[in-house]
């Protein structure tokens, strides 16, 4: 992309990034070629950043930051201003005299911004805070109409009736919460609303007399004769097993039975079951003693008959609509179809309705004013990786920091697929731990995978637990999953030869020393189990050098050492010469370990880690050894340390070993100069 405006490089971990150093840069973000951008995209979730910017940031709502986005966020809030440099300071509040009033948006911005202060009783104040925009709830408390498109009881002021109706239409129907705090109806509301009271009307309409066999009792009536229904109709059952077979199961098994099987097939109604007397005695006072007033029993077809008198009511039941209103009762529902507020309550709809645009402004205002205070910090992090670099601050991807093996890790990124990071983790060539962590307090989880950037890796395991401490100081058992392995300093690779040859002489050692364990074991038990003394004298284990043969090894070696110093003299003459020899022993040693480790150290790169949690990087973002040096803080001991350790383990002296040592070197340094005649006896 071309552009005209002049903007201002520097270098930053290891590659040239554009400035972001005043609000003019940020007003010309759009003609930034992309090519330039440390990021492209960035995910909304998983960053250690306010939550409400990076939503108003996401304008389309699919869970990630572009660079177009963040360049119309950029744009948008420098349109309001009038000084853009206030954006550097990343404050809270605004003067009214900032707002940009020559362009629309800052005119409609600074007008909205003046409405909410005056909602909230500060029409006085000369400046804005987040804090005044923050709280909508309050900004509307005590406005009718808000352009939510929703009314409260307190929208229909003095008009009783149509106050009843909003107050009936939410016990019926439920309601909204309106900007105000208050539950509300919308217009969907107070058709549902209606269109039940004319239903539920209609329908108590359809009901005629005839219908009702026992009158205003009918319902009552029913109640009763369903409440034993079911049993009475199971005793006639039974009674059709018992004249069938007396003795049978079903008609013995009459414990729960409303009566005791007969074959008559009747029920007496002077024997019922105590259980169900007290339910039956209903329905003989309300149905039987009006339509069989002096029966004694009670067959089948005549319970049946009685029920068939409720068909014509049942039916009437069963299309019952608008039932949701029914609670308010029929005489209420007629005064509200009589007063009918239905049109008067959808015009209030409306006129809220129709300041829509107002209110969204005044929202406007809260999103402006929290894109004021977060938007340079952001594109720190986003544009330039400025404040991943500058270790006072943290960046939105910095999770926290973990604590293991006397160091601090302080690069420890939130992992989101685990899948993804085995495939591009390994491209950074970094050394990296990767935790699972439980906080016990508040029973949050998290993976995150921490960076070693200096230091030795000797004892760090897979299994290992540690703590890891997030942004918030909320502390978590960490424990070790996997371990990504690369060098840490040049220092490490120095001694890898070393420790490597170490380890290998020390496996080699320990396997020798388990295999004659062994032996000697196997010697030791054939021995007890062997009567023979010649296979007992076999067996026996040999006994060590004695002091002869330790001596004259000794003499050897002193012999050695002469003659490969004699062979080092004849071919150097200068005396510095030998340490030059050793020293380069340990380059050639050494120095392919450290040459490979400085390539790699050199491009660490935290890009494809940041890419496998969902990141777009554009750039390089090198960890050199100096900068990594910053990321990994080391266990450091005061130089005097208390001596008084009663349980500390006693070294032995080492003075034996350098008086030995001394002797067998000047006996080799005496006998190559006897050789060369220089001394002679």
């Amino acid at each position: 992309m071309s552009t005209n405006y002049s903007w201002k490089f520097c270098s930053l971990g290891g590659s040239s990034r554009v400035r972001i150093c005043s609000g003019e840069d940020i007003a010309h973000l759009g003609e930034l070629d992309q090519k330039l951008w440390t990021a492209l995209s960035c995910p909304v979730d998983g960053l250690e950043f306010d939550k409400e910017f990076l939503q108003i940031v996401d304008s389309d709502k699919d869970k990630r930051i572009r660079v177009k986005e963040v360049v119309n966020a950029s744009n948008w809030v420098c349109d309001i201003l009038k000084d853009r440099d206030l954006l550097l300071e990343g404050r809270d509040s605004l003067p009214l005299s900032a707002f940009n009033t020559e362009s629309h948006e800052g005119a409609r911005i600074l007008k909205s911004a003046r409405q909410i202060l005056s909602n909230l009783g500060k029409a006085e104040e000369d400046s804005i805070s987040l804090c005044d925009t923050a709280d909508s709830t309050a900004i509307f408390a005590k406005t009718l109409f808000n352009g939510d498109a929703i009314i409260t009881e307190a929208s229909a002021e003095e008009d009783s009736a149509a106050r009843k109706a909003i107050v009936e239409c939410i016990a019926c129907i439920g309601s909204k919460r309106d900007r105000s705090g208050a539950q509300g109806i919308g217009s969907q509301e107070v058709e549902d609303f209606y269109a039940a009271l004319n239903a539920y009307k209609a329908w108590r309409d359809k009901l005629h007399p005839e219908d009702l066999p026992y009158g205003k009792d009918t319902q009552v009536a029913l109640d009763a004769i369903n409440s034993v229904d079911e049993i009475v109709e199971e005793y006639f059952s039974r009674c059709e097993y018992f004249r069938y077979d007396p003795a049978c199961e079903q008609a013995q098994d009459s414990i729960d039975l409303i009566s005791h099987p007969c074959a008559e097939g009747l029920l007496y109604l002077d024997k019922i079951n105590p259980k169900w007397l007290a339910a039956f005695a209903k329905v003989r006072s309300l149905i039987l003693d009006k339509e069989l007033p002096k029966a004694e029993s009670l067959s089948r077809e005549d319970w049946r008959a009685i029920k068939a008198k409720f068909s014509a009511y049942q039916a009437w039941l069963a299309a019952k609509e608008g039932g949701a209103v029914e609670k308010i009762g029929l005489e209420e529902i007629e005064n509200l179809l009589k007063e009918n507020k239905k049109q008067t309550l959808l015009e209030l709809i409306q006129k809220d309705a129709e300041l829509k645009a107002e209110s969204e402004s005044i929202d406007d205002v809260h999103k402006f004013m929290v894109l004021f205070k977060h938007l340079y910090k952001f594109l720190n992090n986003y544009v330039i990786f400025g404040a991943f670099y500058d270790r006072k601050q943290k960046s939105v991807f910095d999770a926290g920091e973990l604590y293991i093996d006397q160091r601090c890790l302080k690069l420890c990124i939130r992992v989101a697929d685990m899948g993804k990071q085995a495939t591009m983790a390994p491209q950074s060539g970094m050394y990296i731990i990767y935790c699972d962590c439980i906080s016990q307090k508040s029973g949050k989880k998290l993976t995150i995978a921490a960076i070693l950037t200096d230091g030795d890796s000797d004892n760090l395991s897979v299994g290992m637990n540690a703590v890891f401490y997030d942004r918030d100081g909320l502390d978590y058992d960490a424990t070790v999953t996997k371990i990504i392995d690369n060098p840490t300093s040049i220092r490490q690779a120095f001694m890898h030869p070393y420790k490597k040859f170490a380890k290998a002489i020390s496996d080699k050692i320990n396997k020798n020393a388990a295999e004659k364990e062994s032996k000697v074991n196997a010697n030791l038990t054939a021995l007890a189990n062997s009567p023979d003394p010649k296979a007992a004298a076999a067996a026996a284990p040999k006994k060590g050098l004695d002091p002869t043969t330790m001596l004259a090894l000794s003499a050897g070696a002193g012999v050695g050492a002469g003659v490969i110093l004699n062979a080092v003299s004849a071919l150097v003459k200068p005396w510095y010469t030998l340490l030059l020899v050793i020293v380069g022993l340990c380059l050639l040693i050494s120095g392919p370990s450290m040459f490979l480790a400085w390539l790699k150290l050199k491009k660490r790169n935290l890009g494809p880690i940041l890419n496998a949690n969902g990141w777009a990087i554009n750039s390089t973002v090198l960890l050199n050894p100096i900068f990594g040096a910053t990321l990994t803080s080391l266990a450091k001991y005061p130089k005097v340390i208390s001596k008084n350790d009663p349980f500390a383990i006693k070294k032995k002296s080492p003075l034996p070993f350098i008086v030995l040592l001394l002797v067998v070197i000047a006996a080799a340094v005496l006998l190559a100069l006897v050789n060369k005649g220089i001394i002679t006896f």
